[in-house]
């Protein structure tokens, strides 16, 4: 059976055979004894995007009390979920996306802290995953940007909306009654200012 770690747009962590592009983790939720997941979802406001081939290190998930390895289908689906890059690992990534933060917002170069405080503040209503109104036509939001329809994700790609799924993106015939955006608006503005989020291969089969 797979073990319970691999995280949708929504925030949720599901047990799907499928490991991603991606890992990172939100400190230890886990008890490692059993390798299954604790009650709570997140043990710090630090939520990040990892490399799964950081300097070759190699880990066995959830097998140690140390943080929790949580896997994401691609970097798209974790900043939905309002993860953002890891300074040590993808400190490139990182440092793009804080220039990238600081012109879409409208703010000084943000620390970790400050964006990790940020990011706390919209990715969550209570203990579940908030959901943000849409303010532009859905054509409008910059690539990597996800939307909630009828509790269904959708990224946005080159104007076009495209269904998630475990397995990769599906082309979206019609898109259902929009329920709003799953992305933090402040990380869509960071898009919107030129961050290029890693995107599923499936994206460029469509």
């Amino acid at each position: 059976m797979p073990l319970q770690n691999r995280v949708t747009p929504f925030g949720d962590i599901v047990a799907i055979p499928q490991r991603g592009l991606f890992t990172g983790n939100r400190g230890i939720i886990h008890d490692p004894a059993t390798r299954t997941l604790l009650s709570k979802r997140w043990a710090t406001k630090t939520w990040l995007i990892c490399s799964c081939d950081f300097k070759n290190m190699r880990r066995t998930p959830m097998s140690s009390r140390s943080w929790t390895e949580l896997f994401f289908l691609d970097e798209a689906t974790a900043l939905a979920a309002g993860h953002r890059p890891c300074f040590l690992c993808r400190r490139d990534a990182a440092e793009r996306f804080c220039i990238a933060w600081t012109g879409g917002n409208s703010s000084e170069v943000p620390t970790a802290t400050t964006l990790d405080e940020a990011l706390h503040r919209e990715r969550l209503q209570g203990r579940r995953k908030r959901i943000h109104v849409l303010t532009l036509p859905f054509e409008k939001l910059p690539t990597g940007t996800m939307i909630a329809a009828e509790d269904t994700a959708f990224v946005i790609a080159n104007g076009h909306a495209f269904r998630w799924t475990t397995d990769g993106y599906q082309v979206c015939d019609r898109l259902p009654f929009i329920d709003g955006l799953i992305t933090p608006p402040s990380t869509v503005r960071a898009l919107q200012s030129g961050y290029q989020p890693v995107m599923h291969p499936t994206i460029d089969c469509i």
